[in-house]
């Protein structure tokens, strides 16, 4: 290998990547997923039990215990606040799994940094890839218990993926940053979790932007959840369009995040063989 060797990292080289290894990135995301829960008992149940148990936990929490309410109508009864909370924790976990799994990307596939061939990049792809999966079934879960409960499925939820798309991008920018530079830092893995829970309590997920005093939302703004968890409930659950034009917006920014985080880890992957 050339140590001296410039990778491409421009933003055509990060979508060309994907576009050449996204069959590759399929099957490593499939066995990253099945690998979770290899040796369980009920295995891929899991997925959906798991979801299942915190939103009771959360909902007990925020709807019994600090009677906490989020407006009128079936939204403030247990299972509207459930249904509610649910959205916001979804895309919180979306980030938060891939968040806390960058750090870890280079360091645990210490072979594949020997492998000229191996496109490193594709790592981050795997991990929101995973993320992706859980989010969906998370998803199923919401649409399946709010039939249940005779809520009506709004016709907007079509526009769901969209509205997270951005998020993805946003993830993977947080992913090649932190897998690059955990590599020479390794403190970082100690403060992701730190940092996802920050963000969660800084984002409303368990309380509506609308009860903050008007001086503190632009800085709950600045939160790269606020914005996606306000679109997924207004079309999930409120049956409104998207807010197109901060959706255009705010997918741009969350694109050229991505693209410095894709330009730092290619600009640094050479000196991961040497590190690990």
């Amino acid at each position: 290998m050339n140590p001296h060797l410039r990778h491409p990292s421009g933003l055509v080289s990060m979508f060309g990547s994907l576009r050449r290894n996204w069959q590759l990135i399929a099957q490593m995301t499939k066995r990253d997923v099945i690998s979770r829960y290899r040796g369980s008992l009920i295995g891929l149940a899991w997925s959906f039990f798991n979801p299942l148990l915190m939103l009771a936990i959360y909902t007990f929490v925020f709807s019994t215990i600090f009677k906490a309410r989020w407006g009128v109508g079936h939204e403030d009864t247990r299972a509207g606040f459930a249904a509610i909370l649910f959205v916001g924790v979804i895309v919180h976990g979306l980030l938060a799994e891939c968040i806390i799994k960058a750090p870890s990307l280079i360091l645990s596939n210490v072979s594949y940094v020997k492998r000229v061939v191996f496109p490193l990049e594709v790592l981050p792809w795997v991990a929101i890839g995973s993320a992706l999966f859980h989010a969906l079934v998370s998803f199923i879960v919401l649409m399946v218990a709010q039939l249940a409960l005779g809520h009506a499925i709004p016709w907007t939820a079509v526009f769901f993926p969209v509205v997270v798309l951005p998020l993805v991008f946003v993830a993977m920018g947080f992913g090649w940053i932190l897998a690059a530079t955990s590599v020479y830092v390794r403190d970082i893995a100690m403060i992701t979790g730190l940092f996802t829970t920050a963000l969660m309590f800084l984002a409303p997920v368990f309380y509506p932007l609308s009860a903050l005093p008007q001086h503190v939302r632009p800085y709950i703004l600045l939160n790269p959840l606020t914005f996606i968890i306000e679109q997924s409930r207004a079309v999930l659950i409120a049956g409104q369009l998207p807010d197109w034009l901060g959706l255009a917006v705010y997918a741009a920014l969350a694109v050229v995040f991505a693209w410095a985080g894709y330009w730092w880890f290619q600009r640094s992957r050479n000196g991961f063989a040497d590190v690990v």
